[in-house]
């Protein structure tokens, strides 16, 4: 971590709102719009010109069918495309399922 707060990464440091936007195929002005928002907003958000406050979290992450944290943590060309669709189309409950079974496999293996 640097020692110098003028080298401190801005308002949090980095997100990956941009790339799941694109990841859903939205653009600044239709996110903008499912949020209440101006897509100069969502600009500043994706650049940290603005910080992703809790506030913000609560509001983008049910737009782009995400979980909060999950704007902060992944991006979502770093993970499987077909195992990130399940669980992000899965109810809370096939999600416990969907994570006990992938549990068990990695306890386990398998043979392919």
């Amino acid at each position: 971590m640097p020692d110098d707060l003028s080298e401190q990464p801005k308002n949090g440091g980095p997100n990956h709102l941009r790339a799941w936007r694109e990841y859903r195929g939205l653009t600044q002005a239709k996110l903008a719009e499912l949020v209440g928002t101006n897509a100069n907003m969502i600009g500043y958000l994706e650049s940290g010109e603005r910080g992703l406050s809790a506030k913000w979290l609560r509001k983008l992450a049910p737009a782009l069918n995400l979980t909060p944290g999950h704007l902060l943590d992944h991006n979502p060309n770093d993970l499987p495309s077909d195992i990130l669709e399940i669980w992000m189309s899965a109810d809370s409950s096939v999600r416990r399922q969907i994570s006990e079974v992938a549990k068990a496999l990695s306890r386990t293996g398998t043979d392919d």
